[in-house]
């Protein structure tokens, strides 16, 4: 079931990390004074926020300032973008780099984005090796995906018909086309935005549209469920694709998926970022009208 271009986009695909713990990496306002009493109904100061790219302050205060962006804001709005990127591009460098490192970042922590960091770091780096960095910019379309709230009835209601886990049809959306941003075909001809090849569709299917959101997201439950989900999520899995590695990753961003309703929204904010020989590049949506944008070695 897997294919090239699920696998590319697999490797791509790092982690969403989060920061919600400690203290914030900007001083407070002081306190008022004794002798300047302030009315209990006035709320406290906020913290000043530090541009995220501002290597003074501690990367783990600024995962803590970007995860707190995500969850506070609009899906898409324009500041949620750039601090779900700055996450996204912060947890990819962390799973290439030492171990040391990010030990060292997620001991700095609050526990549930400690959680969620090291979760993603592990799937980012089991998806890493899938694939090598490729020669060529790949012929895709990347697309505004549907929103969160367009999605997350969809992957229920395969629940609720399949039994599959929706977390886990998320997952495999993710991974596969960071949730309907990736149009194109594979090399092996797969399609749509749970890559299917035309057979397997049309077994799965029941007559739908193999690029139809609903109707793929519905034919990946019942495969998943033929396969063994509920009960043996790791088999179904590996129905998808034939790797150990591929059926780890998915686990970890679905079990965070459990774990906490935000790591959905978080996870929707993933952008496409695609491993070329030449460094890593960032497909925006719009790709390709819009060029590649290359973000690291």
């Amino acid at each position: 079931m897997r294919t090239r271009l699920a696998a590319l986009t697999a490797v791509t695909a790092l982690a969403l990390v989060a920061g919600c713990g400690g203290e914030p990496s900007s001083d407070p306002a002081r306190s008022p004074s004794a002798s300047s009493p302030v009315p209990s109904s006035t709320p406290a100061p906020s913290p000043t926020t530090v541009p995220l790219d501002d290597a003074s302050v501690p990367l783990a205060d600024r995962l803590t300032q970007a995860m707190a962006t995500v969850a506070a804001g609009k899906p898409g709005a324009e500041d949620v973008r750039e601090a779900a990127l700055f996450e996204q591009t912060t947890a990819r460098d962390l799973a290439r780099g030492s171990k040391a490192k990010a030990d060292d970042v997620l001991g700095a922590l609050g526990r549930a984005d400690r959680a969620q960091l090291a979760s993603d770091i592990t799937a980012a780096r089991e998806l890493m090796v899938m694939t090598d960095p490729q020669p060529e910019l790949p012929d895709w379309r990347i697309q505004t995906p549907p929103t969160p709230d367009e999605l997350r009835p969809l992957y229920r209601k395969a629940q609720r018909a399949t039994g599959t886990p929706w977390e886990y049809l998320a997952a495999v959306h993710l991974v596969e086309t960071r949730m309907g941003r990736i149009r194109g075909t594979s090399t092996a001809g797969a399609q749509g935005p749970m890559q299917f090849l035309p057979p397997t569709f049309a077994q799965y299917g029941a007559g739908g549209d193999i690029n139809d959101p609903a109707d793929a997201i519905m034919a990946a439950g019942r495969m998943l469920a033929n396969n063994g989900a509920p009960g043996d999520m790791a088999g179904a899995l590996w129905s998808y694709n034939h790797s150990d590695r591929y059926v780890a990753a998915v686990s970890a961003y679905a079990e965070q998926m459990k774990r906490s309703p935000a790591a959905y929204d978080l996870y929707w904010h993933w952008q496409v970022l695609y491993r070329h020989q030449d460094g890593t590049m960032l497909l925006p949506e719009g790709y390709p009208q819009k060029k590649a944008v290359r973000i690291a070695d």
